[in-house]
């Protein structure tokens, strides 16, 4: 017959514990249960800190501008895009100008005759 020893100390636990060993605890310093719950809480408030702060640098929650309202044109022969914008802007023509390309995705500032045009209406 042969004969099986077994070695009580020498158990492998593979990172969990039990009730028959002690874990050990690299700071050797233990928690309560109250510094377990107030350990979460401020890991808990400082990832909803950076989360928010990273929320406010990419822009989420700014505020959506009001829809904008648009007026469609033809282009008379002759004109140009600074003579459509002055004659539908009350105020600044450049910004009229730059509202007129960015509304019809235009990369220059020429237009054709018959051409359409979205115009942003003001007010």
């Amino acid at each position: 017959m042969s004969t099986v020893s077994l070695a009580s100390n020498t158990s492998v636990l593979q990172g969990f514990s039990s009730p028959f060993t002690q874990s050990i605890n690299p700071s050797g310093a233990s928690l309560t249960r109250r510094g377990r719950l107030a350990r979460t809480l401020f890991v808990a408030s400082l990832t909803v800190v950076l989360v928010a702060g990273f929320a406010a640098q990419s822009g989420a929650g700014d505020q959506v501008a009001a829809p904008t309202s648009y007026v469609t044109v033809v282009v008379p022969g002759g004109e140009t895009l600074w003579s459509v914008a002055s004659a539908y802007s009350r105020g600044d023509v450049q910004a009229m100008v730059e509202a007129i390309r960015e509304a019809n995705n235009l990369r220059g500032y020429d237009v054709q005759a018959g051409q359409k045009l979205r115009i942003p209406s003001e007010g």
